[in-house]
């Protein structure tokens, strides 16, 4: 009888440590998966939901998350149609919930899809935007022209089309200094 009672008391054991073990390796990894997620993937989770991100340079800036790329986020705002926010000057995002999803390879496509050829796709249709940069300086016009690190916006007046005459100046901006585009609606 004693035997018994110490043999099962022993397999007890030895079950309990397989389970301990099991999961301290399952919390392990856990913390792997996690250690490799990007902002970028917690954010692409949070796609048609409300958020809030603390923006460089233009503050609080609320809406629907649209879409995630390389370095860049569309969101869908109440103020303006659509905002361009590079992710390199948010510093912090609020509503994302508890889901994440799993980092992926996004392809050559996806990949390719910076931020400057999202600011190409703004030049090429021609809308008015309203442009902040990182330190909080704000200019109006129509982007012209995308370059390797630099975008040129010919300045003119709010709601106004780019036409010669309406264009106050021509302004080279790094895009690395750039925190959002805006889209003006006309």
């Amino acid at each position: 009888m004693r035997w018994e009672r110490l043999f099962a008391d022993l397999e007890a054991q030895a079950a309990a440590s397989e389970v301990a073990e099991f999961e301290a390796e399952v919390m392990e990894r856990s913390r792997a998966e996690t250690g490799r997620l990007r902002l970028a993937d917690r954010l692409r989770s949070a796609a048609g939901h409300p958020i809030v991100l603390t923006v460089q340079g233009a503050g609080t800036v609320a809406g629907t998350l649209g879409r995630v790329g390389a370095g860049w986020l569309l969101l869908g705002a109440a103020t303006e149609p659509e905002i361009l926010v590079s992710l390199a000057a948010v510093g912090a995002v609020g509503g994302l919930g508890a889901a994440t999803e799993a980092v992926r390879d996004r392809g050559l496509v996806e990949g390719a899809l910076d931020l400057r050829k999202a600011l190409r796709g703004l030049a090429r249709d021609r809308s008015g935007v309203r442009m902040v940069l990182t330190d909080g300086t704000v200019f109006d016009g129509t982007l012209d022209r995308v370059g390797a690190d630099y975008v040129e916006l010919a300045e003119h007046p709010t709601g106004e089309l780019r036409r010669s005459g309406a264009v106050r100046s021509v302004r080279s901006v790094a895009i690395d200094a750039i925190a959002l585009v805006a889209r003006i609606q006309r």
